[in-house]
């Protein structure tokens, strides 16, 4: 199979479409299919972005292909249309083996009556998340108990999420409570990755199939079958504290922990209304989701936040600061360790054909706070001043369309690597791979103070490796100029290539910065320590029976 990316390369006769977080599974997925065939690939980010464009295609492509992960939790009506529309053979695919052909017959006689079905139930649904939501705000303080066995609640709608910051923090918290001998198990509306399930019991409440074509809607309901599907799990595990990671429209924990009188401690990453309105991710039931939120925040006995802009974000929404733990993220440093990882990183580097370059790397998801659009901006300038160095760029998500064009504008290909997506457990492999590391993370677009804690901040420290990153809140509190790391103002790409070129020219100081760096995460930000402030925050603001 040869593919051709979007973004202005010479276009296929045939069209695969997929999420930037499905494309590598959605690849492999259509080698099998069509084993030969050539594709011009476009992530689903990069066709709605462009979706005027690509409707004006009827029927001009021979085949279209759209991949997601599972059929019966993802609204895959609309883009049915969309590979019927704008090919002569329209088919989806999905990550359990399943395939469907588009026809109009499948259109008309399948998927309009399951459209014209969901909006008869959404009236139910509200009646039934009022009344909820009465049940939540009517929660009293509770106690910290004696025994404490937990119920962690993972209730996105990010599904065969493999890669992230989200997905080191939820094993990062999980597996540190086991450790520490808490008993702990999921419900989770996904399969969670660097979970060992023969320790730690993952329950998958998966989300109901009846109503997924209406924006917002299937998180929404998704409240009702978690309850119904928590109190069955609650009456035979018998847990006696509920931790919830918030996600936009949830209140499920909240409820469970009214209505069986358990602590509730609510890890709150930021404002799904804040997103909706700064990130582009419109929300259908803007009231709805406030109303939520709040009764979320209200009824927690115990908040976790990543830093202190959330920390002032809610108390001038009315929170009591007391009952608010300012928490940054963590690492594991010993999966997170240059040592354990030397020989299979040296590997990769022959692998990669890089072994006799300086690696300038960056690993994330490419979301809009990452900067990775400057740190494309920066590659030019960079190999001007240093021959010998080469970037490594680890992921993809919704900026990359707009990275790989920076990178193919300026003529800079043949000095990056864009690998996609790579399997969570392989990060530190990739990491250890390079010589520097980057964290060109940008101010909030509204003028807002920085939130973020990123994961990726501690890894690198953990890898032991120079790392370049921006001066930007809680970013420049923990890491310090000269002796950490080299620190840049966020955007400013003349500083940025400065810091890269400053590191690729003296090893001596890569190492020494590498090394106070991971004696720092090491002292201060692993998991372990994350969890063990948890549970300190709860026995002071909650005590004990």
């Amino acid at each position: 199979m040869v593919l051709h990316m979007g973004g202005g390369m010479s276009e296929a006769d045939s069209l695969f479409i997929a999420s930037s977080a499905y494309l590598k599974m959605g690849m492999d997925r259509l080698a099998q299919e069509f084993p030969g065939e050539a594709f011009t690939t476009v992530t689903t980010e990069e066709f709605a972005s462009k979706l005027n464009q690509f409707l004006r295609k009827f029927r001009h492509y021979r085949r279209a292909v759209f991949y997601t992960y599972d059929f019966e939790m993802s609204r895959t009506v609309l883009w049915h249309g969309i590979v019927w529309w704008i090919s002569r053979h329209g088919i989806l695919l999905d990550g359990s083996g399943k395939k469907r052909l588009a026809s109009l017959f499948g259109l008309f006689f399948r998927d309009t009556p399951q459209l014209a079905a969901e909006p008869l139930l959404l009236p139910y649904i509200f009646i039934r998340v009022a009344n909820d939501l009465s049940m939540v705000e009517s929660k009293g303080q509770a106690r910290m108990p004696e025994r404490l066995s937990i119920a962690y609640l993972r209730t996105d709608h990010w599904f065969g999420t493999k890669a992230g910051g989200s997905v080191t923090h939820i094993a990062g918290v999980a597996n540190s409570f086991r450790d520490l001998g808490i008993p702990l198990f999921f419900l989770s509306s996904d399969r969670l990755e660097l979970i060992d399930e023969s320790r730690t019991p993952v329950i998958w409440v998966r989300p109901t199939k009846y109503i997924q074509n209406i924006p917002d809607a299937p998180q929404i309901a998704y409240n009702i079958r978690l309850i119904s599907e928590g109190t069955k799990a609650f009456e035979v595990r018998r847990p006696t504290m509920i931790y919830q990671r918030y996600s936009q429209y949830n209140y499920a924990g909240a409820y469970l922990a009214a209505r069986w009188k358990l602590p509730f401690v609510l890890e709150y990453n930021g404002s799904e209304i804040w997103v909706s309105k700064h990130w582009g991710m419109k929300l259908r039931f803007p009231k709805w989701a406030e109303h939520i939120e709040m009764a979320n925040l209200h009824s927690a006995d115990a908040i976790v936040v990543v830093s202190a802009p959330l920390k002032q974000e809610l108390t001038d929404r009315g929170i009591p600061p007391d009952k608010i733990l300012v928490n940054p993220n963590g690492v594991d440093v010993d999966r997170f360790d240059p040592a354990a990882v030397k020989e299979k990183s040296a590997e990769l580097r022959i692998k990669l054909g890089l072994q006799d370059k300086t690696i300038v790397g960056f690993i994330g998801t490419f979301g809009r706070w990452h900067g990775a659009e400057v740190l494309a901006e920066a590659i030019r300038p960079v190999a001007e001043s240093d021959a010998s160095v080469h970037f490594l760029l680890i992921g993809n998500g919704a900026t990359m369309p707009r990275v790989a064009e920076i990178i193919q504008s300026s003529a800079m290909s043949d000095r990056v690597t864009l690998t996609g997506m790579v399997p969570q457990d392989s990060g530190p492999v990739y990491l250890g791979a390079c010589d520097i590391l980057v964290s060109p993370h940008v101010p909030n677009s509204d003028g807002s103070a920085f939130f973020g804690s990123p994961t990726k901040l501690f890894e690198y420290m953990a890898m032991e490796r120079g790392i370049v990153a921006s001066r930007l809140e809680q970013i420049g509190d923990i890491l310090k100029d000269g002796e950490t790391a080299l620190l840049t103002t966020p955007g400013s790409v003349e500083e940025l290539s400065r810091g890269i070129v400053t590191l690729s020219g003296n090893p001596e100081l890569r190492e020494r910065l590498g090394k106070n760096a991971r004696a720092e995460v090491v002292a201060k930000y692993t998991w372990s320590s994350h969890t063990q402030r948890i549970l300190n925050h709860l026995d002071a603001i909650l005590g004990r029976n």
